[in-house]
C-alpha cells in the first residue's frame, strides 16, 4: 500500500464532494457542511488554492491512486501565528490500516517546513481513541483536557489537546 499526500486542485471538486458526503462525521467538526454541495467545494478549493503554503497546508490523502481522505494544518490567528492546528478525515473503509498515522507524519513535516511553525496542535474528542493514538504515534503529547470546550450537534463536549513541537 502506497500512502501519499497530494495538493488539492480545482478539478478535484467531484472527488472532494464525494469524500465529504461519505465520511463518518461522528468526530468531525460541525464546520464541515452537511450535505457538502458544489458551492461548498468551490469555496473551499478556492481558499486552499489561494492560501496553501501561507496560511496552511491542505492535502488529499491518496492510497494506491485513490483519494481516501483529507488532512490539513492551518496556521492559527494573531499571537498564535507560530502554531498550526491539524485536522484530518478518512473514509471508514480505510480506518485501522496505518493510513492516518502515515498521513499525519507526512503533513507535519510539510507544515513545519513550509509554514515555519513552532508547534502543531490537535484536538480530539475523548471517545476518539483511534485519532488520539494516531497523534501519539507521531510524537504528539497530551497537553490538557478542556471540559465543555467544543459544541457539536448543539451539545458542549470535552476536547483533549495534543501538541507536537
Amino acid at each position: 500500500m502506497t500512502i501519499t499526500l497530494h495538493n488539492w486542485k480545482t478539478d478535484d471538486k467531484l472527488v472532494l464532494m464525494a469524500l465529504c458526503n461519505a465520511v463518518d462525521r461522528t468526530f468531525l467538526s460541525d464546520r464541515l457542511p452537511n450535505p457538502y454541495t458544489e458551492a461548498d467545494a468551490d469555496w473551499w478549493l478556492g481558499l486552499v488554492t489561494e492560501n496553501d503554503g501561507k496560511e496552511g497546508v491542505w492535502r488529499a490523502i491518496v492510497v494506491d491512486g485513490q483519494v481516501v481522505g483529507s488532512i490539513s494544518v492551518e496556521r492559527m490567528a494573531n499571537e498564535n501565528r507560530s502554531v498550526g492546528s491539524i485536522g484530518y478525515m478518512i473514509l471508514t473503509l480505510f480506518w485501522s490500516q496505518g493510513i492516518g498515522t502515515e498521513a499525519v507524519r507526512q503533513i507535519c513535516g510539510i507544515a513545519f517546513r513550509e509554514l515555519a511553525l513552532e508547534r502543531i496542535v490537535g484536538e480530539v474528542f475523548p471517545e476518539n481513541l483511534a485519532s488520539a493514538r494516531v497523534l501519539e504515534k507521531n510524537g504528539f503529547l497530551l497537553e490538557e483536557t478542556r471540559a465543555g470546550a467544543v459544541v457539536k450537534g448543539g451539545k458542549a463536549m470535552d476536547v483533549r489537546v495534543y501538541v507536537k513541537a
